[in-house]
């Protein structure tokens, strides 16, 4: 019996400490930090962004945690995100997989989640 990628990536616990790491990640690359630094100044505002974060993760991974943020679509309305943030972005989140010491299999699932949103996120 295969384990979800929620178990595989630490459930909620495993999620958070990768979340974290990739908004550090994303406050230090100079293609996105400009879309994240501002957040320094909110951190309460940093924080919830950082826990729906979480919680679309966990629910996307097969967790039981449910989503209540805004759609993607919603989320990045007007934003236009370029190909190359996203890009960025999605090198964040791998390094990230990296650094938490995640396997082939796991960066291989989420990279998966991640370009089945791309169309929602780069809206050309």
């Amino acid at each position: 019996m295969s384990t979800t990628l929620y178990s595989r990536l630490g459930e909620l616990k495993g999620i958070t400490k990768l979340v974290d790491d990739v908004v550090d990640l994303h406050m230090h690359n100079p293609t996105v930090s400009p879309r994240f630094i501002p957040y320094m100044d909110q951190p309460d505002r940093l924080m919830l962004i950082k826990q729906h974060t979480v919680h679309f993760f966990c629910a996307g991974a097969g967790g039981p945690q449910e989503y209540k943020g805004r759609d993607m679509v919603s989320t990045h309305k007007g934003m236009n995100i370029s190909e190359q943030e996203y890009l960025a972005v999605v090198d964040d989140i791998m390094e990230a997989l990296d650094k938490n010491h995640f396997g082939d299999q796991e960066k291989k699932d989420v990279l998966a989640i991640l370009y089945s949103l791309k169309g929602v996120v780069i809206r050309l």
